[in-house]
């Protein structure tokens, strides 16, 4: 079976509920992954909007997810440690937690749910950007997968 993720909130490239978005309650939805690899330590999930305006935005970041883990509940608390271990970030909002889709009004944006399997947990106090994520993650990533929905302001 290959790694993958999903959410029963939308299906792959559609609309995210507003309910996950700003102008909604802006909680995150839930998300289920399996088919991780032989191996797997740890997970790292990020959700990015490549199509904001100064460049890709991020709007989640959670680390050190148990290897029983295979799945995050609708509305996560907005707390650094997380009650199974795991590490929640900053997003570019400058929040710990998720913060939802929130693009210019008139523009239409795709948001990336992206799970990694990792040989290795990460440093607690390791990630704080984009950047130190994917420097982290880069050499204990045994597989990855992705989940797209796409996001219109309704008024």
């Amino acid at each position: 079976m290959a790694f993958n993720i999903s959410s029963p909130a939308f299906e792959y490239g559609a609309k995210i509920p507003a309910v996950h978005a700003c102008e909604g309650d802006d909680v995150s939805p839930r998300l289920h992954w399996d088919g991780e690899p032989k191996g797997t330590v740890t997970f790292a999930l990020i959700m990015e909007d490549p199509d904001a305006p100064g460049g890709t935005f991020t709007h989640w970041m959670v680390y050190n997810l148990p290897p029983d883990c295979h799945s995050l509940e609708k509305i996560i608390p907005i707390e650094k440690n997380m009650e199974n271990g795991a590490i929640q970030s900053k997003n570019d909002f400058g929040k710990i937690g998720y913060r939802g889709p929130c693009p210019p009004k008139g523009e239409e944006h795709r948001y990336f749910f992206r799970i990694f399997a990792l040989k290795k947990k990460l440093p607690p106090e390791s990630i704080y950007t984009r950047e130190e994520f994917y420097e982290n993650i880069k050499d204990h990533v045994l597989d990855e997968a992705e989940y797209m929905g796409k996001y219109r302001m309704s008024s």
